[in-house]
């Protein structure tokens, strides 16, 4: 499976359910084993999800939209602190709401290589080409 977006994230964005837009809006990022989970384009929330590795990132910093290319999202690098659990191939971008049966999935992102959490922490380097277009 390639990167994709969801389309359910695309509607919510549009209209404009998401809290004061991506820029201001609390957007995390969560490492998924996908040997457990396969991305499904008709998932919404992240209580869709299944085989979430260890923690979530905390919200992304120096969001931006429109920056590296037109209708592009970006942010800086994330980590996921003291990360422990099964190795991760995938890292699933959210809308943190503030309840996992209403927090939209916006992105499916495939790592080039799996991790593995060893108790550490793991950044997670967006590509240079940004973390979703729309």
């Amino acid at each position: 499976m390639a990167s994709a977006v969801y389309p359910l994230g695309i509607k919510h964005i549009m209209q404009a359910d998401i809290t004061g837009g991506l820029d201001a809006a609390t957007i995390r990022a969560v490492l998924v084993d996908t040997g457990t989970y396969t991305y499904n384009a008709a998932h919404e929330n992240y209580d869709d999800l299944s085989g979430v590795v260890a923690t979530e990132t905390g919200a992304l910093d120096s969001k931006t939209i429109g920056t590296v290319d037109t209708g592009v999202f970006d942010a800086a690098d994330a980590t996921v602190s003291s990360a422990t659990g099964d190795s991760a191939e995938a890292v699933v971008v959210f809308w943190d709401g503030g309840n996992s049966a209403t927090d939209y999935l916006l992105s499916y992102n495939e790592l080039s290589a799996a991790v593995t959490p060893n108790g550490g922490d793991i950044t997670i380097a967006w590509s240079a080409s940004g973390i979703f277009q729309l």
